[in-house]
């Protein structure tokens, strides 16, 4: 039943299959690499593409000799695979830090209220006019907003750092009555409640003249404002993880620059004219070792806890939320096994029906796995995020934002395994 689902012609498929869709792969490889060699650091963007071109040919081609090995050269594939798992691996870390800087940054402000109090504001030429207020918000002369004496992140610079992270501030003009101007520092002024205002007079002065102290909220704030915590949070972060893809990018040059490499893309280069079948090749049929990947992929699934993932949020990802163990999350591991099997299942797919026409199966399969893409990225968020809270020294308000943003990433894979779950549903449901 599975080898009929997996075969739109449901009769056996030739090692052929498997060359032709090889040979293709490899051709890709490098066109690729040959567009990152001309393009070099010139062109941004082209070389990012070229990067994930590269990266794309190496682990369909590391996938298709890990299922079909049978059928293939098994000395030569055992050597090949691990080899294009690493350029697969080196080259991904580049984008993953600076994909989880930007996911994490863009959670700091969500969690943080950017949204103003007033309903959407019209902004003209950097200043946002909020009708229906009568009071005018001045901040008067005084030391570094919100940050109380003595607190420090763990960083030097993270002052700098937070003013570039929060958008200018914005300044509402005065239209004559029921218009206000609200003026807030880059760095941002938000404070816990309950807390006294930090240095620095903050004022409201009304239609009649009079003083009086600035309410803490209901006030016209700038749509990125950030309150410390989050700033100082995003600050530290900003300087890890830009550290930790600075590094990675100059891991991946010297990599294409080594003599691995360089082997490696001579072997596809002669993998793109030949491929190494085994000699019971000429016999061999495909679809019973795709089968084989999908039985693997049913089974690990089986063993996930998915009628807990049945409801869009569950307390299982909290039990230790608090465990000073630095290790990643103990029960993210079968779900990245998961996602590892359904590669391998659609990669498989993917030679089965490289001379078939389109996959009947490959938008359900498509959904599941960016469920599993997003449930790996809020969980390596989540761990970064803990990793920050444990620099030394750090301001508790850092801490507070630095464990909410955890909490919300593990709420994120919480949501990521629910997504899964319902198209894991959808595909067993196409393919029964």
């Amino acid at each position: 039943m599975a080898q009929r689902h997996l075969d739109p012609t449901a009769g056996p498929v030739p090692a052929d299959a498997l060359a032709g869709y090889l040979r293709g792969r490899a051709t890709e490889f490098l066109r690729a690499l040959r567009l990152h060699r001309e393009t070099g650091a010139g062109a941004a963007e082209d070389s990012v593409e070229a990067a994930r071109a590269l990266r794309r040919a190496s682990r369909r081609i590391s996938a298709s000799l890990h299922t079909f090995q049978p059928v293939l050269d098994p000395d030569w594939s055992e050597a090949m695979r691990p080899e294009l798992a690493w350029v697969s691996g080196t080259l991904a870390l580049e984008h993953a830090y600076g994909a989880r800087l930007e996911r994490l940054l863009l959670a700091l402000h969500r969690l943080s209220g950017a949204a103003t109090a007033f309903p959407p504001a019209q902004e003209e030429g950097g200043a946002v006019t909020a009708p229906g207020a009568t009071d005018r918000v001045t901040r008067t002369a005084g030391g570094p907003a919100g940050r109380p004496p003595g607190a420090t992140d763990g960083t030097p610079d993270a002052e700098s750092t937070a003013r570039r992270l929060a958008p200018d501030a914005a300044t509402a003009r005065p239209g004559g009555s029921g218009r206000a101007t609200a003026t807030v520092p880059a760095t941002g002024t938000g404070r816990l409640p309950g807390t006294p205002l930090p240095t620095g007079r903050t004022t409201v002065t009304g239609t009649a003249g009079v003083t009086r102290a600035a309410p803490a909220t209901g006030t016209t704030v700038d749509r990125g404002h950030l309150t410390v915590g989050a700033a100082k949070a995003g600050a530290l972060l900003d300087r890890q993880l830009t550290l930790a893809r600075t590094r990675a990018h100059s891991t991946a040059l010297q990599a294409l620059r080594s003599s691995r490499f360089h082997a490696i893309a001579d072997k596809v280069a002669v993998l793109a004219s030949e491929v190494p079948l085994s000699p019971a090749a000429s016999a061999a049929d495909l679809v019973p070792l795709a089968a084989a990947a999908r039985e693997r992929l049913v089974d690990a699934v089986a063993a996930l806890p998915l009628l807990t993932a049945g409801s869009p949020y569950n307390a299982e990802a909290l039990i230790h939320g608090l465990s000073p163990d630095p290790a990643p999350h103990p029960q993210d591991a079968p779900w990245h096994q998961v996602r590892l099997l359904l590669r391998l299942h659609r990669y498989a797919r993917e030679v089965l029906h490289a001379g078939a026409g389109a996959d009947p199966a490959a938008e359900r399969l498509r959904a599941a796995g960016e469920a599993l893409d997003r449930h790996r990225d809020a969980s390596e968020a989540a761990a970064a995020a803990a990793q920050a809270a444990r620099t030394p020294r750090i301001a508790p308000a850092t801490a507070y934002a630095l464990g909410v943003l955890h909490a919300d990433q593990r709420h994120e894979v919480e949501a990521a395994r629910y997504a899964f779950q319902r198209a894991w549903q959808k595909d067993v449901v196409g393919t029964s």
